[in-house]
């Protein structure tokens, strides 16, 4: 089977040369922990580029097929299919020992995951790697990362799109293609170690049923119970746990599995237990009551207040960002005193910069120069990086042999305050001129998504060898707290029970958040998102961390930001949208604390263990 019109060997170089399995499927649905793949096809192939298999079926899901106007698997063409379980074993054994390659790769690792699990086998994947991840880092000059801007960029034919078979040989070509560009820019594959995801610690839990009403805050010796308040339990009860919750939610109230200081009642029978919910009640000074006593109060729960219904967002256009303070020492943030538009044009245009060398205060000022030029900040060397600024000792980062072999412009820190004409062969796509770069602080109010459409908060950063780097998720309520355990979205728990706010880990240097605001519970007023360095290493050994807003996984940037300027910090406030009124807002925050991530995950009202 000819897939591509040339081969890439990379055989001869260890770190691209591997065996690669280029999977597509076609599903039910977005949702893998319930929708079912419809149709599957594999190729494999080689180090040397050479194809060495194939496979493609329909798959009979059981169940409604979903969306036919968009893969065009009726239910008529699917029913005499086999399931997937009839085919695991022959799939199975063509990704096995081998990377798999898929655009958009999370989602057809999850769903094979899945099915993998419910046919009570081990889905053989080790690691993978996403064509949309590796070509974030390529910067090509589309519109888009999309599978068909990416196959008329780089000249691969597509015929049927959603069709899984053409779908995965259009993926080969792009693959070959990107894989071109990373060797030739010097890249560092975005190879992602994989979890057992059918492990039951993983699988999202059921959706606790969101609190309607506002939390009143603590209660008060001889007053009586308020809907919305926030009710945890410690040790054992007479009646069975599960009746105790269903009664308390059923009244009203917000049923916690931990203690912060927006507890209003700890229940523990035993008045001196040492529980960790027990002592957090006892140092935040929250009303503890034996289980009679609580029982006898939930007979006569008051009338709460709603948490406050928005209207629908209407569509709006994105407004100029305006530069804000520095935010705040805490994790609460206050809405910004709105500055004076910057005043356009600005002299770099459509620049990207890479600066090379300098201390980290020194390179992180000259990125805010470039920024404040109206250019972009680079991180990484990319196809899209038009401008090099070389620092004291930057002439010795192993960058600067490619820098020299692509012929890019290198210049000193003066060139920074000269007002330089935007390159007349930028290779930056057309699109890239609407991404608007913010400032640390900068905000942008967001326009409204098409249906169904997600917000995709990337973050990326240099590759390190001595440290981890964590992204997580908060999603918070008028208190800045959050409204149940749940709402930490983190590693260990990818996905809020909603499914509303999910982490996707695209490589070893980047992952993201994705925001569906449309199904986010009554009380989410804001998601703050962080990064956490796990080991000793702090923000300052990292260097600077981009940050990206998109409209989906594959669209056009809406807004971007380099956020630098720390030192000791281990943890890192990256950004935040938040409700003002009906209008959705984005921040790039970058606030950085000396403390780890347990100690922002307290602040925001969850106990840790």
């Amino acid at each position: 089977m000819t897939t591509v019109s040339a081969a890439l060997d990379v055989s001869c170089l260890p770190d691209y040369a591997h065996n690669w399995a280029l999977v597509d499927v076609e599903t039910s649905g977005l949702i893998a922990r319930r929708d079912r793949v419809l149709s599957i096809a594999v190729l494999t192939f080689g180090p040397d580029g050479a194809p060495t298999g194939d496979f493609t079926t329909l798959v009979n899901p059981g169940c409604d097929p979903g969306p036919v106007h968009i893969h065009g698997l009726t239910a008529e063409r699917l029913q005499g299919a086999p399931t997937f379980d009839q085919v695991a074993e022959r799939i199975g054994a063509l990704l096995q020992d081998r990377v798999l390659v898929a655009h958009n790769a999370q989602f057809d690792y999850d769903f094979l995951a899945h099915e993998f699990a419910r046919a009570g086998l081990h889905l053989p994947v080790a690691r993978r790697l996403c064509t949309l991840a590796l070509n974030r880092r390529v910067e090509p000059p589309t519109a888009d990362l999309s599978l068909a801007s990416l196959a008329a960029h780089y000249g691969v034919p597509q015929t049927r799109a959603h069709d899984a078979l053409d779908d995965t040989r259009v993926l080969a070509g792009i693959f070959r293609a990107s894989l071109a560009e990373a060797v030739r820019l010097d890249l560092q594959l975005p190879l992602v170690s994989c979890p057992p995801r059918q492990d039951p610690r993983f699988a999202p839990k059921l959706p606790k049923t969101p609190c309607a009403y506002r939390n009143p805050g603590p209660l008060k010796p001889g007053d009586p119970l308020v809907q919305g308040m926030k009710i945890a339990v410690t040790g054992e009860t007479e009646i069975a746990r599960i009746e105790l919750v269903a009664r308390s939610v059923a009244s009203g109230l917000n049923v916690m599995t931990s203690v912060s200081r927006h507890t209003s009642v700890l229940v523990a029978n035993d008045a001196n237990a040492l529980s960790a919910k027990a002592r957090r009640a006892v140092a935040e000074g929250v009303t503890v009551l034996d289980e009679h006593a609580f029982l006898a109060l939930l007979a006569d729960v008051r009338p709460g207040t709603p948490h406050e219904k928005h209207a629908p967002q209407a569509p709006v256009a994105a407004q100029p960002p305006a530069a804000t303070a520095a935010a705040a020492t805490v994790p609460r943030q206050t809405e910004p005193r709105q500055a004076e538009p910057r005043p356009a044009p600005k002299p770099f245009g459509r620049r990207r910069v890479l600066v090379l060398g300098g201390t980290h205060e020194e390179a992180a000022a000259s990125r805010a120069r470039v920024v404040e030029m109206g250019g972009a900040a680079a991180i990484n060397l990319s196809a899209s990086v038009t401008d090099i600024v070389l620092l004291p000792g930057g002439e010795s980062d192993r960058r600067m042999a490619r820098v020299t072999s692509l012929g890019l412009p290198v210049h000193d820190p003066a060139w920074l305050g000269t007002p330089a004409p935007e390159p007349v062969d930028s290779p930056l796509g057309a699109g890239a001129s609407t991404t608007e770069v913010l400032p640390r602080g900068g905000v942008l109010d967001l326009p409204a998504l098409p249906t169904a459409g997600r917000w995709h908060l990337g973050a990326s950063w240099a590759r390190q060898t001595d440290c981890e780097i964590d992204v997580v998720a908060f999603v918070l309520d008028e208190d800045e707290q959050v409204s149940c355990d749940e709402d930490f979205v983190f590693y260990g728990a990818p996905e809020s029970p909603d499914g509303a706010v999910r982490l996707l880990c695209d490589g070893p240097t980047e992952q993201s958040i994705t925001i569906d605001l449309a199904t986010l519970p009554p009380a989410a007023r804001r998601i703050a998102i962080a990064a956490a360095i796990d080991g000793t290493a702090t923000f300052g050994d990292v260097g600077a961390v981009q940050i990206s807003l998109t409209p989906g996984n594959d669209a056009q940037a809406t807004a971007q930001a380099a956020l630098d300027g720390t030192t000791s910090e281990r943890t890192l406030l990256l950004a935040e949208i938040y409700r003002r009124g009906a209008q959705w807002r984005f921040r790039a925050v970058g606030q950085g604390y000396d403390h780890g991530l347990e100690a922002l995950v307290r602040g925001y009202g969850i106990e840790v263990a």
